[in-house]
């Protein structure tokens, strides 16, 4: 296949980027930060001129996610998200690729639904009548998520996925998994965590990830699917998890001041394990991230 990959050289993108091509496809990798252009090139501009025809597949990763302290200081830090969207489809529209995959989020879910015990279901978002997302990040998902379908109108297929927290061991140390892994590492003590510690996220692996989206793409899914575990996980439980693993013994501090935004965010992964389940446990990821950052 003729596979477009938007933002190759973030997280997502390029663990896609880097499958299809093991896989024999002819990958074309597109990111504002590619070093092969030797210039920032937006992946906007490609769109607009429509080029990058015949297409068939397309993997639209593109999108700027400040870490969580930035987006909470400025929620227009992903307003720009917006437009990366809108002119991806309008380019779809044009020129009709046969497939694309929009990563939305679980961040597009209600925030009064994530709440302590309630696993979110792909039902629990109505997009003819969506109330209060997750922030001005969760409000652009819900956008192309309204896009995607207006595009499946003009005959474009349109897998709409919506991730939970996914990671790695190549993920930016922004995020909390990584950032967990390097504090371990270096032997931070005490060891700093943000908000409460009780806070939940579903951590998903990126192989998990693509392995599922690939599974969603061969039986010829239109979603919107969750892609998690199922399994909630409290900050404290990650970070003892990952001390335990890397034989460090901290004590624990809490800054209740940092951003953590909702207090609990886990999956319903009933319709994903239709098609796929998870392979990689949080333990063996942790194992894997550690000796990965080790080299």
């Amino acid at each position: 296949m003729r596979v477009l990959v938007t933002g190759s050289e973030g997280f997502i993108g390029r663990h896609f980027a880097t499958h299809f091509e093991q896989h024999g496809h002819r990958v074309k990798r597109v990111d504002i930060r590619d070093p092969d252009y030797g210039r920032r090139f937006d992946c906007r501009i490609g769109f607009i001129r429509e080029a990058w025809r015949n297409a068939d597949l397309v993997i639209h990763a593109a999108a700027t996610i400040p870490p969580i302290d930035e987006r909470e200081r400025n929620q227009l830090a992903v307003a720009n998200d917006l437009a990366i969207d809108a002119a991806m489809f309008q380019w779809a529209a044009a020129t009709k690729p046969d497939k694309i995959v929009y990563f939305s989020s679980s961040a597009a879910y209600p925030a009064h639904l994530q709440q302590p015990k309630h696993k979110l279901t792909e039902d629990d978002l109505n997009l003819d009548m969506f109330t209060n997302p997750d922030a001005m990040y969760g409000l652009t998902k819900l956008v192309g998520e309204l896009q995607a379908r207006e595009l499946r109108k003009l005959g474009v297929e349109v897998l709409v996925v919506r991730p939970f927290s996914g990671y790695g061991e190549d993920q930016d140390a922004s995020y909390p998994f990584p950032a967990m892994i390097d504090r371990a590492l270096c032997n931070q003590d005490p060891f700093p965590i943000w908000g409460s510690g009780h806070q939940v996220r579903d951590f998903v692996h990126v192989d998990d990830i693509v392995g599922s989206v690939q599974a969603l793409l061969d039986a010829g899914a239109e979603g919107p699917v969750n892609i998690g575990t199922g399994v909630p996980i409290t900050m404290f439980e990650l970070a003892h998890q990952v001390c335990l693993a890397a034989d460090h013994k901290p004590q624990w501090k809490v800054h209740e001041d940092k951003p953590v935004g909702v207090q609990y965010r886990c999956a319903d992964i009933s319709l994903m394990e239709c098609y796929y389940t998870p392979t990689v446990t949080l333990e063996e990821g942790i194992v894997r991230a550690l000796k990965a950052r080790r080299r």
